[in-house]
């Protein structure tokens, strides 16, 4: 849980009213889950920055309010779990792990999500990139309409679930309750591992009214209506870009980002895991 003044300053940042105002009800929660991830961005510049992602709720908290940056699932579900709990929810943190598109899931830990719960239990999650936009129905059967897809959540015989976007899955995760600091070392893995995504290029994104909006590296991808139009920025290009539409400056050069896996162990390097994929 976070304090009075983190809250207040969290609810201004997505633009939402005082806490007092807020009761824990589902109407509640589905203001906050959408407000939350059409402004809060899905970014990955802390770790091309040497930036250390320290999974504290507080720290969490801070940067996505007094910094006004964005952040990744971590990063984005431990702040928004700290932000709930204060507003007087219910939330568990889950331990997911992402589908490749070879149909294989991540490392243990690859994903954090939500589950809250109300009058039944709500998938919720602000961090996955390209993910559904308010909460979903943990135990409903069947599919459920989302402003951005179809989505299914399907018990699978080991325990586990899988969340199901328009056919796809999406991810596997457990219902088991876990703490922010059981994800440290997945954490790690996605700051510091070539065999992470994150750690490849650079990315910032959005979902828009009619699609989404990606920076990877310089490269700007706009879909809208289903249709995808990529070009390429220049350095003055991307940092208005970055203002603009995602609110977010940087103090580096964003063309000259350090590569986070020079620090990695060898035997890190050789480790096998099935990347996460950030959102398109």
């Amino acid at each position: 849980m976070i304090d009075a003044y983190r809250t207040r300053g969290y609810l201004e940042r997505i633009g939402i009213g005082p806490a007092d105002e807020l009761p824990a009800t589902l109407a509640t929660l589905t203001q906050l889950h959408r407000r939350h991830v059409e402004i809060v961005p899905f970014e990955n510049f802390s770790i091309h920055l040497g930036e250390p992602i320290v999974l504290d709720t507080n720290r969490l908290v801070d940067k996505v309010t007094v910094q006004r940056r964005g952040g990744f699932c971590y990063e984005l579900n431990g702040a928004f779990a700290g932000l709930l709990r204060a507003l007087g929810f219910s939330v568990e943190l889950l331990e997911a792990r992402v589908c490749g598109a070879d149909g294989e899931v991540g490392i243990r830990f690859d994903h954090l999500c939500l589950c809250v719960t109300l009058d039944q239990a709500y998938l919720v999650d602000v961090g996955f990139g390209a993910g559904f936009l308010e909460p979903l129905a943990l135990d409903a059967a069947g599919a459920q309409v989302d402003p951005a897809g179809s989505f299914e959540v399907v018990a699978r015989v080991d325990g586990w679930f899988d969340l199901v976007q328009d056919g796809t899955a999406q991810y596997r995760f457990s219902r088991e309750t876990r703490a922010l600091l059981d994800f440290v070392e997945g954490c790690r893995h996605h700051q510091t591992s070539p065999l992470s995504p994150f750690t490849k290029n650079t990315i910032c994104s959005l979902p828009t009214a009619s699609g989404r909006v990606t920076l990877r590296g310089r490269t700007r991808i706009v879909t809208s209506n289903g249709e995808r139009v990529e070009d390429e920025l220049s350095a003055d290009q991307f940092r208005r870009e970055l203002d603009d539409v995602f609110g977010i400056v940087l103090d580096a050069d964003p063309g000259n980002l350090r590569d986070p896996t020079t620090s990695v162990r060898p035997a890190e390097a050789q480790a096998e895991a099935k990347p996460a994929k950030p959102p398109q």
